[in-house]
């Protein structure tokens, strides 16, 4: 009978990845990276993370508040539009932000995500699947084949949905007018010649505690394919190079403190 190694105890494992995880914080009609200073004028999102989210949001405000994740350290803020079904709002009840040494075939080049660096994922105006990267599936339900549009979970399980944000940086600008130019993809392991600089891959997870009928379901932005999210980065500049170091660069599964083992 062939023997399976299997890792030492306390070894680490090998995967690249350090994570958050922030409970819903607040939710506001207000997008400070699309609609700075225009309070209202946005549709609904729920906001994840630092306390002091709105329209008015700057890099100085988020410094000077505090979050709801667990680090406490990140204080960063992440939203997402709000789910509706018919017109009840339906607040995730697990949120999780993965940082991951994937997408580019050198983790040890990734560098630490910028201070201050804003990135917006998916397609709040996306018509049909072409032009979305919404992914919804079934919490503990494999058999269900995600899709860009609201999926029917069976009883017992949740409707879970994730975005990748783009991970290559230009090297120069913490935005960009149409807030997604400074930002590239990953092309065949690597970043282009354009964006250079690879960061951690972010991986919003959010679980939402529906199943059954995908009738009545919607986001504030549209339907499923519309499923988007914002990140306005201001983990403190040491905590988010040490979790680059120890965990990204060299491909160990850190906890929420950025520890191993």
């Amino acid at each position: 009978m062939l023997s399976i190694p299997v890792a030492a105890e306390g070894a680490p494992v090998r995967v690249a990845e350090f994570l958050a995880e922030c409970p819903i914080s607040h939710r506001l009609p207000d997008d400070p990276i699309v609609l700075p200073n225009l309070p209202g004028a946005s549709h609904s999102h729920d906001f994840f993370g630092n306390h002091s989210t709105n329209a008015r949001t700057t890099q100085q405000s988020l410094e000077g508040s505090t979050g709801n994740c667990n680090p406490a350290a990140d204080i960063s803020s992440y939203w997402v539009p709000t789910l509706y079904r018919d017109n009840t709002a339906i607040a995730p009840t697990g949120v999780t932000f993965y940082y991951l040494g994937e997408g580019v075939n050198n983790p040890a080049a990734i560098q630490p995500t910028p201070y201050g660096l804003k990135i917006v994922a998916g397609n709040a105006k996306a018509a049909g699947d072409a032009d979305s990267i919404a992914r919804w599936s079934c919490l503990h339900a494999g058999h269900v084949n995600p899709s860009k549009n609201f999926v029917q979970c069976p009883a017992g399980t949740m409707l879970e949905t994730y975005l990748d944000f783009p991970q290559c940086w230009d090297g120069r600008n913490l935005d960009s007018s149409d807030h997604k130019s400074h930002m590239s993809y990953p092309v065949a392991g690597g970043c282009p010649s354009s964006h250079p600089v690879p960061v951690p891959k972010l991986r919003m997870v959010l679980r939402y505690p529906v199943n059954g009928t995908t009738a009545g379901l919607r986001l504030s932005s549209g339907t499923g394919q519309t499923m988007h999210a914002d990140f306005f980065n201001v983990w403190p500049r040491a905590e988010m190079e040490r979790r680059v170091r120890n965990c990204i660069n060299v491909v160990i599964k850190c906890d929420h403190n950025g520890n191993h083992g």
